[in-house]
């Protein structure tokens, strides 16, 4: 007698249990792509650069090798340089995030 019910009652916790993973399914495939990461940097400027945002203007990490940040600035520059209809503004941003993230500072130059 116990036997009947045990097997419906599973049957029917199974049925369910199948009811709700399709409906997760189709919930999950209909979700938006959503990027997990960008190309470049979406944002504005700040007035003094840091070495984040110098790191996200070239798409590199904060403490890349010097072959690395050779390899973006040029790969970036080439994307935005003034003479293939880039902006001289964002040029220039690129060139300081560049000097940014070699270590070459204006007030490092003029002190000595």
């Amino acid at each position: 007698m116990t036997s009947p019910i045990i097997v419906g009652a599973t049957v029917g916790t199974a049925a369910l249990g199948a009811r709700y993973l399709i409906s997760a399914w189709k919930a999950f495939k209909a979700r938006p792509v959503i990027p997990r990461a960008r190309k470049f940097y979406p944002g504005g400027f700040e007035q003094v650069m840091t070495r984040r945002e110098a790191a996200l203007i070239l798409g590199v990490r904060e403490h890349a090798v010097l072959e690395k940040i050779k390899e973006a600035h040029r790969r970036v520059m080439v994307a935005n340089h003034p003479d293939a209809g880039g902006s001289h503004y964002l040029a220039s941003k690129i060139n300081e995030a560049k000097d940014v993230m070699l270590k070459k500072t204006k007030a490092a130059d003029s002190v000595f």
